[in-house]
């Protein structure tokens, strides 16, 4: 594989590290085999076996984190001066089951997709590391550059926290990442400086009461509409309770009581996320949420267990790695190849590491130009137009040549 630098339309060298044809299929082929076989968070061998063994037929050293799935694998030698920056992967699938028709490559695997674009994100982090590994064999990767590939990113409070405690932010400076997004075209990014996503946590609840019969709800706490009570009045008190900006939403996705339409229950569940905007109010949200659940089973007289699970602050992309992306892709594909986006609701674990360095993450272009359906992430119909691979490869690849070059 030979890598030549790219010219514009007026002759001028540019960047080098585009994508060539041989290896742009082998990709599309790897993530297709991935998309196929989606693996559970902290589960994920074979996806971590197939990084692995790519790697290593570049001639490069991954090394499997210790959790056991996951991998970290360094292009060129760290001396120990200015640190590296990192291109971070999630390899993780989700417990859906894949409903595509007419697709060669839909998931094999029972109740298991890769419904996220994760096998998108793990499949444009290899390509950069072969391309940039091709790059430093011919002496032209000034800079060495950190691969992480993740596990258990859609297990809160997420699989990064794992990773960092395994090491692998030693030695690096700044990271970036994309996220599918199939709102955008293939072809383009979104970015935007600041909270990117948002904060999220897990909620589950617990009701209890003594019973009864639905002819008599006054002789006992009756627990259905306690359940409804704390449905719909808990989200509105905590809207209330904080500044209407911070975005603070409490969303039920699971509720269940009851066995008969004659019996008051004795037992009720609820779960549901804790998403917010702003990452202070973010801090305030467990309080605040575990009162209000309390004053409303109280009113109804239920007793109420509740497990606040912490999730995953924002992502905040720091303004000169976001700079830095940004002129990255616009020296790939030009300068309206980067569109602004807004704040997302949608939680990412990433955010733990820019806890610790500053980074960015971009929104990766998924859509076909020109379709109008929107398949969204989460759902079982979900596919990527795989052009973006191709994208991602080469925003990657400009993203660590440029960051060589001190900008």
């Amino acid at each position: 594989m030979s890598l030549e630098p790219e010219a514009d339309l007026a002759g001028e060298a540019l960047l080098p590290g585009a994508l060539p044809e041989a290896l742009r299929a082998e990709l599309v082929a790897f993530r297709r085999d991935l998309h196929m076989h989606p693996e559970l968070g902290n589960q994920e061998f074979r996806t971590t076996a197939a990084i692995k063994e790519r790697l290593e037929q570049a001639g490069l050293k991954p090394r499997v984190l210790a959790v056991g799935t996951g991998l970290v694998c360094d292009i060129g030698d760290w001396d120990g001066g200015r640190p590296m920056l990192a291109l971070r992967a999630d390899i993780d699938g989700l417990p859906i089951p894949d409903t595509k028709t007419d697709c060669s490559y839909r998931s094999t695997v029972p109740d298991r997709a890769h419904a996220c674009g994760h096998d998108v994100h793990t499949t444009v982090v290899l390509g950069a590391g072969l391309v940039l590994a091709d790059l430093h064999r011919q002496g032209r990767l000034p800079r060495p550059v950190r691969l992480i590939f993740q596990p258990a990113e859609e297990v809160l409070p997420g699989g990064a926290a794992d990773a960092i405690d395994c090491g692998v932010l030693e030695g690096v400076g700044r990271m970036i990442a994309v996220h599918c997004d199939p709102r955008v075209d293939a072809g383009l990014i979104g970015l935007r400086e600041g909270a990117i996503t948002s904060a999220c946590d897990r909620l589950e609840i617990s009701l209890d009461g003594p019973g009864g019969h639905t002819a008599r709800p006054h002789l006992t706490t009756d627990l259905v509409t306690a359940a409804a009570r704390v449905v719909t009045d808990v989200p509105a008190l905590v809207a209330r309770r904080v500044d209407a900006r911070a975005g603070l939403a409490v969303t039920w996705g699971r509720i269940e009581s009851g066995h008969a339409p004659n019996v008051i229950p004795q037992h009720a569940e609820l779960s549901g996320t804790v998403r917010c905007l702003d990452i202070d109010a973010w801090r305030q949200a467990p309080d605040l949420v575990v009162a209000a659940i309390d004053e409303v089973a109280n009113l109804h007289r239920a007793k109420s267990e509740i497990n606040y699970v912490r999730g995953v602050p924002p992502v905040v992309n720091d303004p000169v790695v976001t700079e830095l992306v940004r002129d990255a892709m616009i020296a790939r594909r030009g300068v309206d190849s980067v569109e602004s986006t807004e704040q997302s609701l949608g939680g990412e674990d990433f955010s733990w590491y820019l806890q610790h360095v500053p980074g960015a993450m971009a929104r990766l272009g998924v859509r076909t130009p020109g379709e109008r359906a929107v398949r969204d992430l989460h759902q079982g119909d979900f596919d990527a137009d795989e052009s973006a691979i191709t994208v991602g490869v080469e925003l990657f690849t400009a993203a660590a040549l440029l960051d060589a070059t001190g900008r």
